[in-house]
């Protein structure tokens, strides 16, 4: 009996060693301290590669195709390359996996995602491949000889637009394609309701025909469209709205370094401004209301702000458009920058994905996939990529090419790859690039985005719950969104260590696991004591 005791005790100390060696090779979310990439002295071309390469798209099979020819070109240049493509809708669902994947060792080779991610897989050991070398190799760099294809130099990628990519004193990604946003506006509303278009918007304007548009009749019908439903100003992605706010009025938001300065007065000012307007029912948001092209196409929506790569949605013409026909409603549409404070000093945000490479024991297996990447650069993908939606190509090569110039030219010659639409917004951006910023990278910035979606989110729905919108309240919601995205500990802990993030599923399964097994250890030691202690008494 003693010896079946021992042995479970036996057994359950190795499964506490066990997890413990396992979780050891989660540490910094899985990391297992992989040597740092060294570029090779040659590219082996007697070894065949196989690499994968995770992407986004929104539903758009155009785009699927422009990937998949892209991959085909490519092998047909190194044919012992072969690239393997998976499709995302969804960049946090990329994030989320690989931060999962990370623990396991199992990344991608290329994908394609935003500088807030990589932030957060840094965390790891030599987890994503910093590029400023690969960038000035003479052979296999930027424009580099030994090429196989008609890359970009570095001084012809957009300037700022490869600022974006710099963070933590180096290059972790190249920049893919990038947009901004637009305001889509229905002209013929807003000159039906009496006003005349300006040539800037500002937030004032915005709101004041927003308002004029709340309007009904005795029977509930709004007068603007002679509908029951419409929403005069909806807002896709209330995190840029509440940080390009913040950036127009010289506000806080943050710091380089991770400071959150988010939970200041001016933040606080604009969440009454949007109570106020939202309480008539002059403005939504998506995530509230639903998508902003559907309300405006059909008639049901005045201003509606999205990114400019959402301009095939936009219109009654929209190529895309996501309702029926008989909801459409006909109207001449306008597209503008965001609305400004001030329109001597215009600030809107610079957004889009950039590409990263991610590091394997094998330097030639990540020079490979280096090869690919940089090979999204090269004119043919960034051109035909470009044309799907509003976005623009992220080099002057390709925005000067003669095939780039010309299809500008051809704004509104159809509804399809020329929709008026869609050029417009590609306009907006490359007369704007000037104007544009990005907001600070840090291991933590993406739970700070969030957050100042969330507070907009949050008054929005307290509003169209009869919540009472005072300072009480206001002073609950920083602390509830301090808490729930943990931006008291999102940059630097205490002790001025990095805070890590949210663990992935695997470290988290494996601390369980060592928590269970103490538990049972200990059940076990007391357990052994109490029958001790009874036979000792019984003893005596």
């Amino acid at each position: 009996m003693r010896k079946k005791k021992r042995r479970i005790y036996t057994r359950l100390l190795t499964l506490l060693t066990l997890l413990t060696a396992l979780l050891s090779l989660t540490g910094c979310h899985g990391s297992r301290g992989l040597e740092a990439f060294q570029i090779p002295e040659a590219f082996d071309l007697t070894r065949d590669y196989e690499i994968t390469f995770w992407a986004k798209n929104d539903t758009n099979k155009t785009q699927t195709d422009i990937y998949k020819k892209a991959i085909a070109d490519f092998q047909e240049l190194y044919p012992n390359i072969t690239v393997n493509l998976r499709l995302y809708t969804d960049y946090g669902r990329i994030y989320n996996d690989v931060i999962t994947n990370i623990s396991t060792g199992t990344t991608p080779n290329v994908c394609i995602t935003y500088p807030d991610h990589i932030a957060t897989y840094l965390s790891g050991v030599n987890i994503v491949v910093p590029l400023e070398e690969l960038f000035e190799d003479s052979r296999y760099g930027l424009g580099g000889s030994k090429l196989r294809f008609d890359g970009p130099s570095r001084e012809e990628i957009i300037p700022q637009f490869l600022a974006e990519c710099a963070f933590s004193e180096h290059y972790y990604a190249i920049p893919f394609m990038r947009s901004t946003e637009a305001c889509y506006v229905n002209k013929t509303y807003v000159e039906s309701l009496g006003y005349t278009l300006p040539e800037e918007l500002t937030w004032d304007f915005i709101w004041q025909v927003s308002e004029a548009a709340t309007a009904k009749d005795g029977d509930g019908t709004y007068l603007v469209n002679g509908q029951k439903v419409m929403i005069p100003f909806i807002y896709k992605s209330t995190d840029n709205m509440m940080i390009q706010m913040l950036r127009q009025k010289g506000a806080g938001y943050s710091t380089d370094q991770g400071e959150i300065l988010i939970f200041n007065d001016t933040t606080r000012e604009l969440l009454y401004t949007v109570s106020e307007h939202a309480k008539t029912g002059a403005f939504s948001t998506f995530k509230i209301s639903s998508y902003p092209a559907n309300f405006l196409n059909a008639g049901q929506c005045i201003f509606a702000i999205d990114s400019t790569a959402g301009a095939t949605w936009m219109g009654t013409h929209a190529p895309l458009s996501d309702i029926s026909e008989e909801a459409l409603v006909e109207f001449e549409t306008e597209v503008y920058p965001i609305p400004q404070f001030d329109t001597d000093n215009p600030q809107m945000i610079s957004q889009g994905p950039s590409v990263c490479v991610f590091n394997k024991p094998d330097n030639q297996e990540v020079l490979a996939s280096w090869l690919f990447a940089q090979y999204l650069l090269t004119n043919e993908v960034q051109i035909a990529y470009a044309e799907t939606e509003g976005y623009v190509p992220v080099t002057s090569k390709a925005q000067s090419s003669a095939e780039y110039q010309d299809y500008l030219s051809r704004c509104g010659q159809d509804n399809s790859t020329y929709y008026d639409v869609k050029i417009k917004a590609s306009r907006l951006l490359l007369d704007h690039v000037g104007d544009t910023f990005v907001t600070p990278v840090f291991n933590g910035s993406t739970s700070l985005r969030d957050a100042a979606g969330q507070m907009i989110e949050n008054v929005t729905k307290s509003v169209n719950r009869k919540e009472t919108i005072d300072d009480a309240y206001m002073d609950k919601l920083y602390e509830d969104v301090t808490s729930l995205y943990r931006l008291g500990s999102t940059s630097q802990t205490s002790d001025g260590k990095k805070d890590l993030g949210p663990l992935p599923f695997m470290a988290k399964l494996l601390l369980s696991g060592l928590a269970i097994t103490w538990v049972l250890i200990g059940v076990y030691v007391a357990r052994e004591a109490l029958i001790n202690r009874k036979k000792r008494q019984n003893h005596h």
